[in-house]
């Protein structure tokens, strides 16, 4: 028995050791030789595959397994780069367009569970009151401990209309919650805007997609033939983040042609690279440039730029590009932190890796990776100067360090007891549920606290700019 593993390990080895080769991890091919392959690692892999084969209760087929260790090798790297088979290959490709089935919830594995980042505006999660950091452990009646991320958010998936039970595990709270939740054909209308008052502008991105900038360049042409337009905010709070060249061409909408945007950084010499206010970095194909559209007074106009921890990625690049180019103020409190580069390799098998590639760096050369844009003006979302806890990239297991500076260990402040007595007549613990499970405030809306101080702000840099004329 033993022979004849070590024999299929030989066997397996050589296949694995081929396969590597043929691959050449095409990024490298050209530039540097290969570093000489882990043999003996390598046969330790085929031993453990030909024991599974030959050992395991149930029969397991080839494909089966070596999926499994493709997802391992990358889900050990870190929260962000993962192996997507054809069907969630397909997803990732159909939700940059902006519209997918499921329950709107921006994902990623923390302890063998399914761990909330951020609840999509406006879907059946964030209507529900599902919060970042939240713990999935059962879809329906089946525990997602072990279960790997992509089966996760299959489950979660499906038909329009059609229920699926959440069991959540969240922090300070002694029992499970469990939700249910209806499945819709999620539609995220990328940039939405409006006048708060007469001559001061809102404009919010919910999250990067392929069509984001054209849509912002028509969202700002109406704010300003409105008349009068005195002032600009941008809200990026709990945008998760999206599409690279997305976030190059709103930066563009608002920054002199030329403008460095963003910077990346990584091993390959093609992830070292710089990203301008120009065409041919926002631009996919040949589509009309427009960029060209957006009113001259938008790059000079007053802005903020308003930020929180639910903040990542794309929207950082944006808020870290107009803070470093002096273009806007920002304001709110600290962003989540996500300041890498995940670069979709496609595989034969119309499956595709999501791989880490790059640090990313603003243009004073900041990296905000697990730090995050430090507002320059702190407003909470209340007048008690109290926020919504968030989940930080810095939270998440085996994430990239930020590559300049130390990392802070952070410390566990226990919060304090509620004292709030439960209503007369009312069940104490549902009552709890039912406060766990509001929804975040209405972003924009009259209870809006950080959006109201944007606009004492700009009222301020108004009078500012008029008396300096």
């Amino acid at each position: 028995m033993r022979s004849k593993l070590q024999q299929a390990g030989l066997v397996f080895t050589g296949l694995c050791a081929g396969i590597l080769i043929s691959l050449n991890f095409s990024a490298n091919a050209d530039k540097a030789a290969l570093a000489p392959l882990p043999v003996e690692e390598l046969r330790n892999l085929a031993d453990v595959f030909n024991a599974i084969k030959q050992g395991y209760v149930e029969p397991v087929e080839d494909k089966k397994l070596i999926t499994y260790a493709i997802s391992g090798m990358l889900s050990n790297l870190d929260p962000h780069s993962s192996y997507l088979d054809a069907e969630a290959f397909k997803d990732l490709q159909v939700g940059t367009q902006g519209e997918f089935g499921g329950l709107g919830i921006e994902v990623g594995s923390e302890d063998g569970f399914v761990k909330v980042i951020s609840p999509i505006e406006d879907t059946p999660a964030f209507r529900a009151g599902i919060k970042a950091g939240d713990l999935i452990i059962k879809l329906d009646d089946t525990s997602v401990k072990g279960m790997s991320l992509n089966d996760a958010v299959k489950r979660m998936r499906g038909k329009p209309k059609t229920n699926i039970v959440l069991t959540i595990a969240r922090k300070g709270e002694a029992k499970p919650i469990v939700v249910t939740l209806t499945r819709e054909v999620i539609k995220v209308q990328s940039v939405k805007s409006k006048l708060v008052e007469p001559g001061y502008g809102y404009v919010r991105v919910v999250q990067f997609q392929e069509q984001t900038a054209a849509s912002l360049a028509q969202h700002l042409d109406r704010l300003v033939k409105q008349g009068n337009l005195k002032g600009l905010v941008l809200d990026l709070r709990n945008d998760p983040g999206g599409l690279l060249n997305s976030a190059i061409g709103v930066s563009a909408a608002f920054l002199p042609p030329q403008a460095l945007v963003v910077s990346t950084d990584g091993r390959a010499d093609d992830a070292k690279r710089k990203y301008l206010a120009v065409p041919e970095d926002y631009l996919r194909g040949s589509r009309e440039d427009y960029i060209k559209s957006v009113p001259a007074l938008i790059k000079s106009v007053p802005m903020v730029v308003l930020v929180n921890g639910g903040s990542a990625s794309a929207s950082e690049i944006v808020a870290g590009a107009l803070q470093d180019h002096k273009r806007a103020v920002v304001m709110g409190t600290q962003s989540f932190g996500k300041g890498s580069v995940q670069t979709i390799l496609p595989l034969n098998s119309n499956a595709a890796i999501k791989l880490t590639t790059a640090r990313y760096f603003t243009p004073s050369g900041r990296s905000i990776q697990a730090k995050g844009i430090v507002p320059d003006i702190v407003v909470e979302e209340t007048p008690g100067g109290s926020s919504r806890e968030h989940l930080r990239e810095a939270d998440l297991e085996r994430h990239l360090s930020n590559g300049k500076e130390p990392e802070v260990v952070k410390t566990e402040v226990p919060a304090a007891p509620k004292k709030d007595a439960p209503a007369k007549g009312r069940d104490k613990d549902k009552q709890k549920d039912d406060d766990d499970l509001k929804p975040p405030f209405e972003l924009a809306g009259k209870d809006d606290y950080q959006l109201a101080q944007a606009v004492n702000l700009l009222k301020g840099l108004q009078i500012l700019q008029n008396n300096g004329k």
